[in-house]
């Protein structure tokens, strides 16, 4: 009996064994995985997703989620489904010397397994000590006007920029996905009022100038339009006088030529046509006395020949 029992053990022992390492050989990788292959301690490989083998005792695979966006707060947290301060990290000096309390939050990815396992003791607190350190440096550098209300948007990405730059002098195996400031609040209640009042008076501000612009927009062309019309009347107006002024010269030196070739007589129809002028309506007799006879001559019944004749 004890033979028998010698014997199963003496085959059983060796299939054990030969399923156990066979077993302890093969590993999967998921797809939002990527294994780190050690051997006697030393990365050998990087295996992405599938099925892989490894030699027992000697291999060791370390599973990390690479593809997988990951989360972590700054100066907030989260317990029993509420959110709590964290005022170590959440305070901050400005540049203009105010007090704030500042919380981000923070997305990042594992971008290199065996650098997050191998290059650091804690890759996730170097990265939050790195991203208070970042923000502390820029946020002491800002008004705090601008970090409450219009250059929330700018000093954030410009923190984001920091940190990544950063990452790569670091190597941690670790990039940074996306950075938000989620609250910047004064310390005191009465502050904080105030700061809202600013944020709104900005705000109303911003507002009358777009409504301005609009108007702007509106408006110019019209005036530009108008202003178009009134220089093409002015040219217009304006060859039109010169024209006149051309012609009258043209008729005041044809009048001039004619004056200096019979003086006279010309000079007697321009006092004529003047009396015309002046008296429009009326009929003008000149009075003529020869030997005592007395003759009156209408003007508008003379032309040239006539005026002539009458002046000699």
């Amino acid at each position: 009996m004890v033979k028998q029992v010698l014997r199963v053990f003496k085959w059983v022992v060796p299939i054990v064994l030969i399923a156990v390492i066979g077993l302890s050989s093969v590993y999967t990788v998921e797809e939002q995985e990527q294994a780190v292959v050690t051997t006697f301690g030393e990365v050998t490989s990087v295996e992405t997703v599938g099925l892989h083998f490894k030699i027992p005792f000697i291999q060791r695979v370390q599973k990390l989620p690479v593809n997988i966006i990951q989360e972590m707060t700054i100066g907030y947290g989260y317990q029993n489904g509420e959110v709590y301060v964290v005022e170590d990290e959440s305070r901050m000096l400005t540049g203009d010397d105010n007090i704030i309390d500042i919380d981000f939050y923070l997305e990042w990815k594992i971008n290199d397994p065996a650098a997050y396992l191998y290059h650091s003791n804690d890759a996730q607190g170097i990265l939050k000590a790195l991203t208070q350190s970042c923000a502390r440096n820029i946020v002491g550098s800002k008004l705090v006007d601008d970090l409450m209300t219009t250059g929330k948007d700018a000093i954030q990405s410009e923190i984001k920029d920091k940190v990544r730059e950063n990452l790569e002098q670091y190597d941690i195996g670790i990039d940074i996905v996306d950075l938000k400031i989620q609250d910047v609040d004064p310390p005191t209640e009465e502050v904080s009022v105030a700061f809202k009042n600013v944020e709104n008076a900005k705000l109303q501000r911003e507002t009358i100038i777009n409504n301005a612009r609009t108007y702007e927009e509106e408006t110019v062309p019209e005036a530009k339009s108008e202003a178009d019309k009134i220089l093409r009347e002015a040219e217009a107006n304006k060859a039109a006088r010169i024209a006149e002024a051309e012609g009258e010269a043209s008729r005041f030196n044809a009048m001039f030529a004619e004056y200096a070739n019979n003086k006279e007589i010309t000079r007697q129809r321009m006092y004529l046509e003047m009396l015309e002028e002046l008296l429009p309506g009326m009929d003008v007799y000149i009075n003529t006395t020869n030997g005592g006879t007395s003759t009156l001559i209408p003007v508008g019944a003379m032309t040239g020949t006539a005026a002539a004749a009458a002046a000699n």
